[in-house]
């Protein structure tokens, strides 16, 4: 019989000691190599940084500041934290809202509705310029592309139809026609737009409409859809003949009913009456 104080019993002990030390030692070292690991890839694969917006003419500033004061700042408050039961804070919102808001007349909005109806606007394209760089200066958020016009509309507008009937058309129709939804919300008509509206209003995501980061729509398909849209609106793209108003197969399937069936009635009745 072994006791405890057998030589070979003793021996043992240091053993499982060491042993149960190696293991801690080594799952130790396995988690510092994973976490080195996992920083090392963040490191290479996350998103840098944008680069620093230049600095903004003081003197601009200063007049986007007056004109915020006087046509914002009672529905958005002072320090642009918005106003309970008035108006949404504008902090993350950007240059691109702004213009989008201001330069379509949407904003001064005349009451409190569900979506905020287009209308003439009530800012000059300088005072819109003004006040999209104060409210951009003071809560950051999505920017105005550089360019402007037709260099907003990109080179492969078959591909933006492909985006756009992907990410647009539940709310605006496959031709930009537009359409209803709930809660007295709707999808505008795009004719008419210009290019830096279109844009904006993608990068932005004004009121219904999701916002699409550089991520989800990188600029050059954003010009893409601008160059799609433009070709589609206004009667563009009509090559069969009178649109129908553009909404495609239901007008033309009630025309082709009215008419066809309509038809093939008249001729029945012509022959029966005549025999």
């Amino acid at each position: 019989m072994t006791t405890s104080s057998d030589p070979a019993s003793k021996r043992r002990r240091p053993l499982r000691a060491r042993g149960k030390f190696q293991r801690r030692l080594a799952g130790t070292l396995a988690l510092g190599l994973a976490l080195v690991t996992a920083g090392a890839m963040y490191a290479v694969f996350a998103p840098q940084p944008q680069e620093a917006q230049a600095e903004a003419d003081p003197a601009l500033l200063q007049e986007g500041e007056q004109i915020y004061n006087n046509t914002c700042i009672t529905c958005h408050g002072a320090n642009l934290e918005g106003v309970e039961d008035r108006g949404p804070s504008l902090i993350g919102i950007g240059e691109a809202s702004v213009y989008f808001q201001t330069s379509t007349g949407r904003m001064p909005m005349v009451r409190q509705e569900a979506q905020a109806p287009e209308k003439p606007p009530q800012l000059d394209p300088d005072e819109v310029e003004a006040v999209s760089a104060y409210v951009h200066e003071h809560g950051g958020g999505p920017e105005m592309p550089e360019e402007s016009g037709t260099d907003l509309q990109g080179d492969d507008p078959a591909r933006g139809g492909e985006l756009f009937r992907t990410n647009c058309t539940s709310c605006h129709h496959f031709t930009g026609r537009g359409g209803g939804m709930s809660s007295g919300k709707y999808g505008p008509q795009l004719d008419g737009l210009d290019e830096e509206t279109i844009y904006s209003a993608m990068a932005s995501g004004p009121q219904n409409m999701p916002k699409f980061s550089d991520r989800q729509l990188t600029p050059e398909e954003k010009k893409d859809i601008v160059a799609y849209v433009q070709s589609v609106t206004d009667g563009n793209n009509s090559p069969g003949g009178n649109p129908l108003g553009g909404y495609g197969p239901m007008p033309e399937g009630l025309i082709a009913w009215i008419v066809g069936i309509g038809g093939l009635v008249a001729i029945t009745m012509w022959i029966g009456a005549r025999r």
